[in-house]
């Protein structure tokens, strides 16, 4: 299972809450001490009766002021659900054949003998017949979790518990061990789909809407970690829409229910023992469950799996656009009251996005009727739309709303949706007459430069060729070699057009200018701070 790189432990954490606990056991301790002594020296107040009513009355409302700050509490039970749907979680095991070794090695060392030692005869003898004798190697193993959602044997599991396997098998509750044939997988959600072949009937698990469910309700994840097979955890659904940096696509729901190695692949229910994720990654800084698990959701894994049942592959839309996250700073340059929606740095002029009018610049608000808040929610809404429809998308340009009608394209396997600009490696500036703007070295782009800089020809703007320390385009990441192809969104060719540009942006109260730049041929918006240093 996947883990995230940064491990960060928390014991400081657990430690200062023992430490809470012991001071409250204390003080309870004390307080209990404290009445058994005022009883054993106050022996009349035991046997003491209550003078009137009032006194009696007193008692209980204040034993009921108590019941209703703290209320009695039973948690819910999960055994019904997990009865119905453990016969529906599999444990999945799979075997990968290793490489042969290939004989003519030395093989092991052995220790040298003099000449005519009674030993050298009897190593000579032993170090023969190792050689030509190939080494074998153990296969390899990988376990993981799985569910049957069809009785026809449809077992759906993550990609990376049978990815490169040789066999796969699928073992059921009552320990029925079946030989499972991939149908297919997706690398992008990180998804699979098995079929087994049973004389018994199956029990499939149904699907739920992962939508519906609500942060805070109760989930149970059962499945197979570290091989115990039917283990049942539970615990509620802790956010939604979290990426984890695994794909393109990631819209991850979190969890506190124990998720450990085997867990893959299994599902994750909501109370009506409906499927609304699929158990995949935990973040862990030991390998084990520290409560915070991460599932792809049904409403995400349900499509796809029923693409791969289909047709054996995903298929998906495409826009052919790059684009990138809208900042608080290229917001305000660019006059947006809040920062939403998808800043398209290139269009590709063939592509459905070319074809249906999108511009460099522009600032996709919504497809297909669904908002964009985020940059990274439009892959999503793209890859999931029927090819070939014709759908309507909003977008901002110059900062008036347009509405543009697109033809949705297909994906192919080496394209992205939506795509970050590269950042190239630093390049080494040549000496050339130019200006200094905003701590920018500046030059026209001349052949000379473009040879030095290796800057393709169809590239135009005026080229950095030094960034000062202390300038506010290093906190940016401009380099030496980057071509500002824009400012204020129009072209520049000249420092004096840029500084022209900076200086209508000051004028209309902008805290910053929104450069276009381009490095190694990929652009990529950069909100450029303008601001004069008072002082």
């Amino acid at each position: 299972m996947p883990h995230s790189p940064d491990r960060v432990r928390r014991m400081p954490g657990l430690a200062v809450s023992a430490t809470q606990a012991g001071f409250v056991a204390a003080v309870l301790a004390l307080a209990v001490s404290a009445g058994a002594q005022e009883q054993t020296q106050n022996p009349q107040a035991q046997n003491a009766q209550p003078q009137n009513s009032q006194t009696q009355t007193d008692q209980p409302q204040s034993a009921v002021q108590n019941q209703s700050i703290l209320p009695r509490f039973t948690p819910p039970t999960f055994a019904n659900l997990a009865e119905r749907q453990v016969d529906a979680v599999v444990f999945i095991s799979t075997t990968q054949a290793a490489p042969q070794a290939q004989g003519g090695g030395r093989g092991q060392d052995l220790p040298e003998f003099p000449p005519g030692s009674p030993f050298e005869e009897f190593f000579r003898e032993f170090r023969d017949r190792q050689r030509g004798q190939p080494q074998q190697q153990r296969p390899t193993a990988a376990l993981g979790s799985g569910f049957i959602i069809d009785a026809a044997g449809y077992v759906v599991t993550n990609g990376h518990v049978v990815s490169e396997a040789d066999e796969i098998s699928v073992t059921l509750h009552d320990g029925t061990k079946l030989p499972a044939k991939l149908v297919g997988s997706d690398a992008p959600t990180d998804l699979a789909l098995l079929k087994v072949e049973s004389r018994k009937p199956l029990t499939a698990a149904p699907w739920g809407n992962s939508d519906q469910t609500r942060i805070g309700d109760w989930v149970v994840a059962i499945g197979n970690p570290f091989g115990l097979g039917g283990s049942v955890t539970a615990g509620i659904l802790s956010a939604r829409a979290r990426d984890i940096q695994q794909g393109p696509y990631d819209d991850y729901l979190q969890t506190d229910a124990s998720i450990n190695r085997g867990n893959s692949g299994g599902p994750l229910y909501n109370m009506n023992g409906e499927v609304i994720g699929i158990n995949t990654a935990i973040y862990s800084p030991t390998g084990g469950s520290v409560g915070i698990g991460f599932a792809i959701p049904s409403t995400i894994a349900r499509p796809v799996i029923e693409q791969l049942r289909e047709r054996g592959q995903v298929r998906r839309g495409w826009l052919g656009v790059q684009v990138q996250r809208v900042t608080p700073d290229i917001a305000d340059s660019l006059g947006m009251p809040e920062p939403k929606g998808a800043l398209v740095t290139s269009v590709s002029p063939e592509s459905p996005a070319g074809q249906g009018g999108i511009r460099q610049g522009d600032i996709i608000t919504s497809f297909n009727g669904k908002t964009i808040e985020q940059m990274r929610e439009l892959p999503r809404i793209v890859a999931a739309t029927e090819i070939g429809r014709k759908v309507p998308m909003d977008v901002l340009r110059e900062g008036k709303p347009q509405t543009l009608n697109v033809t949705v394209g297909e994906l192919a396997q080496q394209q992205q949706v939506a795509a970050t600009g590269s950042s190239g490696d630093p390049r080494q500036s040549a000496p050339v007459e130019s200006k200094k703007v905003l701590g920018l070295t500046l030059s026209p782009l001349t052949p000379g430069l473009r040879e030095a800089f290796s800057i393709n020809g169809d590239i135009e703007g005026i080229v950095v060729t030094e960034v000062g320390d202390s300038s506010p385009a290093t906190e940016r990441g401009i380099e030496a070699g980057d071509v500002i192809v824009e400012a204020g969104q129009e072209p520049v060719k000249t420092p004096e057009e840029l500084d022209k540009r900076i200086q209508e942006a000051r004028s209309q109260g902008r805290k910053t200018v929104l450069m276009l730049v381009s490095r190694d041929g990929d652009l990529r918006y950069v909100p450029m701070p303008i601001e004069e240093k008072k002082g």
